[in-house]
């Protein structure tokens, strides 16, 4: 399992296709679990932990990795279930969520399946964890839980958002209130994050939770007649969904002669690398890595002046 995240190279072959890898696991129980193979840097046994004075409730210690300190994340104790004792026979999965690097202490790991989004599902409103998952699929008759990571790191080490608007040219304000976005995530604390940073602008932001209800609401703009591309100021899209995800999403816009010309930024938690590569297969104009609420307003202001032919005030970049 060391060796589970594949090259730049090998990986970009699934996107577009509506594919995905997850990597299973158990915690406590025999519930299967399951996270995103495209953030996951490896799997190993759990090695020596030292302590992290002051730390968070549900973080267990650090470890050192290739000359890297890593915190260590009891993840059954994040997603609201008893903590897991570390034993001989535990595991890490090393993460890598918007260019910092994490370990979730996890029990057995299970193996790596390749699966179409199709089969990845919203969970159940009666699923007791629900709060903390993006999605559940079925493999072999058994239920598989997809946990939200980026609510369990945003809840460990929350996300600050100020802005200084002060500077901020008047003709760009004044636009920015008859400007909307469409917000595309499975994330709830992706889009609350979005939402509070873009509500400085008075942007008004449309939403949808996968690629699938994105696109959808999309078509139907068009369907009534509406000028998408000019209407909407750009579309922030999430790279990794349950149903259809953010590279899916983009080509269905690009092959649509209505839609084509949105202005589409994948809005991420994968590494820089990665997205580099995806923005040139898939067809988007920009990305940017999630959680970084002034980069996400800069280009947004960006954005705005570029299509009312303003300059944007150095100081507002």
């Amino acid at each position: 399992m060391a060796g589970v995240l594949a090259s730049v190279d090998s990986r970009t072959q699934l996107v577009g296709e509506n594919r995905l890898e997850l990597l299973m696991f158990r915690l406590l129980t025999g519930q299967l679990f399951a996270i995103n193979v495209f953030k996951i840097q490896e799997v190993m046994r759990l090695p020596a932990l030292s302590n992290l004075p002051h730390h968070h409730p549900y973080v267990v210690g650090v470890t050192h990795l290739r000359g890297q300190t890593v915190t260590v994340i009891n993840l059954s104790q994040a997603i609201g279930m008893p903590a897991l004792q570390p034993t001989e026979e535990s595991n890490l999965i090393v993460t890598e969520y918007n260019n910092s690097v994490q370990a979730f202490l996890v029990g057995g790991v299970d193996r790596i399946i390749n699966m179409n989004r199709d089969e990845i599902m919203p969970p159940p409103r009666t699923t007791g964890r629900s709060h903390y998952l993006t999605a559940i699929t079925r493999v072999e008759e058994k239920i598989v839980e997809i946990i939200d990571v980026e609510k369990v790191l945003a809840e460990i080490s929350p996300y600050l958002i100020s802005i200084d608007t002060e500077n901020l040219d008047e003709q760009i304000r004044q636009a920015a209130s008859r400007m909307e976005v469409l917000m595309v995530d499975d994330s709830s604390t992706a889009r609350a994050q979005v939402k509070e940073t873009l509500g400085h602008l008075g942007i008004t932001i449309h939403e949808a939770s996968d690629g699938r209800e994105g696109l959808e609401k999309l078509r139907a703009m068009a369907d009534a007649g509406e000028d998408v591309p000019n209407k909407l100021l750009m579309l922030i899209t999430d790279a990794e969904m349950p149903e259809m995800d953010g590279y899916r999403l983009t080509r269905e816009i690009r092959e649509d002669p209505r839609l084509k010309d949105l202005f589409i930024t994948l809005h991420t938690s994968l590494s820089g690398s990665f997205n580099k590569a995806m923005v040139q297969k898939v067809g988007c104009d920009d990305f940017l890595s999630k959680f970084q609420p002034k980069q996400l307003f800069d280009l947004v202001v960006r954005r705005i002046a570029e299509v009312e032919g303003l300059e944007v005030p150095e100081e507002t970049i």
